[in-house]
Parts: C-alpha cells; sequence; structure tokens
C-alpha cells in the first residue's frame, strides 16, 4: 500500500459544542452544537472512513482487524490513538480519565493519556489543568463540599499553546477554546462535576466522583516537557511530546520539504494552509481539515506549499 489513507471522520454533538467546526474548517456539521470530530478512529464509537484508493468505503477499525501490514504488523486489538478537534463553545466538564490498568479492569478498554494544541483561543480563555489537593481525603473533601474554586488550577491560554494531558490528570477545556487532541483511543471518560448543568431531558448527566477520586493522581504535578524545534530545509518540525504513548509533532512547511518515516505509520492533520502531499511519484491536494494517514510501506514523502501540520505515531506503550 503505497498511498496515503484519507480519512472522513465521525462528528459529535455535545451539550458544550457550537459551530467553530463550520466556521474554522468549514465543515458540513451536523449542528449548532458540534461538540467533536473524531478525525483519525478506529473507536467502536466512531471509526473513520477511508476516502479514497483500493480501501475506499472501509473502515479504519476493519483495516486494523484485517490488514495489519499497514501498521507494520502491529500488535494489539485495538488501534492505539485517537484524534479529534474540539470545539468548546462552552466549558466541558471537570474530568479525569483512568490509566490503562484501570481502564481495561473496569472499562475493558485502554486508559486515556491524551495532549492538546491549541487551534483557537478567545481573549482570556481558561482550562483546568490539575488541583491544588495534597492527599485523597483533601480531594475528596473540596468535592464533596464542592469548593472548586480551592480545588481546580486553571491556566489562560493562546493558539498555539501545547499540554500534556497523562491520565489520572484533573482537567477541562474552557469555552471559547478549540483544540487537536491525540490520545489513546478511549471513550472513557469520569466526570468530577458539570455546573449542574440541565440537558435537554432536563436531568444532569452523570457524575463519576468514586472513579474520579480512585485515578486521579496526588499531589498533582506538571509534566516536564522538554520541547525542541528543529529548522530544517523550507520546514520546521517541533517535538512537542514523545512517550510510550505517542510521539506528536507540528510541522510548519513553507516551500518543498522532505520527510522521512520515524513510526511504523503516521497520522497527519492538516490546521491550515494549502498544497500537495507527494508519495512515490503521486500527487495529492492537501488543504486545512484534511486527515490522513501514511501507512507503514511509505518510507518517505514531501509536501510543496504552505501547510501548518500536526502529525503523530504510536510508541511502544
Amino acid at each position: 500500500m503505497n498511498q496515503p489513507l484519507f480519512l472522513k471522520g465521525v462528528f459529535k454533538e455535545k451539550i458544550w459544542g457550537g459551530k467553530k467546526l463550520k466556521t474554522l474548517f468549514n465543515y458540513d456539521i451536523p449542528s449548532d452544537n458540534t461538540g467533536e470530530l473524531w478525525a483519525i478512529s478506529a473507536h467502536k464509537n466512531g471509526a473513520s472512513t477511508v476516502l479514497n484508493g483500493p480501501y475506499e468505503g472501509k473502515e479504519l477499525d476493519e483495516l486494523w482487524a484485517n490488514h495489519k501490514e499497514l501498521f507494520g504488523d502491529a500488535e494489539g486489538d485495538v488501534f492505539p490513538l485517537l484524534t479529534k478537534i474540539i470545539d468548546a463553545q462552552t466549558d466541558l466538564s471537570v474530568q479525569v480519565h483512568p490509566d490503562d490498568v484501570y481502564g481495561k479492569m473496569h472499562e475493558n478498554e485502554l486508559g486515556k493519556t491524551e495532549c492538546w494544541y491549541i487551534i483557537d483561543a478567545e481573549e482570556g480563555s481558561e482550562i483546568v489543568y490539575g488541583h491544588h489537593a495534597q492527599s485523597k481525603e483533601e480531594l475528596v473533601e473540596l468535592i464533596n463540599n464542592g469548593q472548586w474554586d480551592k480545588l481546580l488550577r486553571k491556566k489562560e491560554v493562546k493558539a498555539g499553546d501545547f499540554f500534556y494531558v497523562p491520565s489520572g490528570t484533573i482537567h477541562a477545556i474552557g469555552g471559547g477554546i478549540v483544540i487537536l487532541e491525540t490520545q489513546q483511543s478511549s471513550d472513557t471518560t469520569y466526570r468530577v462535576y458539570d455546573y449542574d448543568r440541565i440537558q435537554d431531558n432536563g436531568e444532569t448527566r452523570d457524575l463519576h466522583i468514586e472513579d474520579s477520586v480512585a485515578v486521579t493522581s496526588i499531589p498533582h504535578t506538571d509534566p516536564n516537557l522538554e520541547m525542541t524545534t528543529i529548522n530544517k530545509e523550507n520546514h520546521s518540525e517541533t517535538i512537542l511530546v514523545s512517550n510510550s504513548f505517542f510521539t506528536v509533532k507540528e510541522w510548519k512547511i513553507d516551500g518543498h520539504a522532505l520527510f522521512k518515516k520515524e513510526g511504523p505509520y503516521t497520522l497527519v492533520s492538516v490546521l491550515n494552509g494549502e498544497g500537495t502531499l507527494n508519495v512515490n511519484n503521486e500527487s495529492y491536494a492537501v488543504s486545512k481539515g484534511d486527515h490522513f494517514i501514511l501507512p507503514h510501506s511509505i518510507e518517505s514523502w514531501s509536501f510543496n506549499g504552505a501547510l501548518h501540520v500536526i502529525a503523530s505515531y504510536p510508541g511502544n506503550n
């Protein structure tokens, strides 16, 4: 397979969603409360569909199950990564995710370590990133008493910021923020607090306090990210994070830029610009909002144009 796999993702409507996936990316969204595009996904709750080539019309989970050669004969029952674009018109719930051990034991799926690249942020927008509790007892007390201002750590964000969110991190994306999220392929979320919001059915959403307390890392410590930028011919490459779960890179391309495979396969999302992707003497038009996978057999490729890209590949977890 010497072609990229261009993908059509799955939209998810959310109580906190908006319409920026339309206004920023010109996607044909289902409503003005569209919160997520699962852009590169093989998850059972929303698998991407291949748009081109011999596997056109196939879903990514089917390729993972039946054509492991596309992914370097990778082990594992599930495709390990999931790429989303999230539009938070209003605040997401304060939440936390389990690690692999807890996730497999209690939810029969992977844990959920993730990271966020801030695509767009309204002035003054904030995220919740961590907490101030120094013990499990203090965490429980602050939750039970609703002392959210005392418990939660908040950070103001701007476009271009990047955050690594390991499992066990209490977090929330604030209103007015659009992100590209690279995560383990999991749909497990434990809600700690949801602002007492009422859904269309007149009820509040479920909270998961017992599970949340069980999986939260105490005390919170900020990950030590050592992001490095390398300037190459006609492009720069910033390694945003690299660990056993995933490596995530930012490419800023201006002109003709050459790349070589580093992971078993590469997930690519175009955040801005337009140009061509050149693979094995074939050219493919690419532009803002495109998502694709470069399969294992593609050893090198190039771009021509002005492009801002987030790329990732799985670690050895």
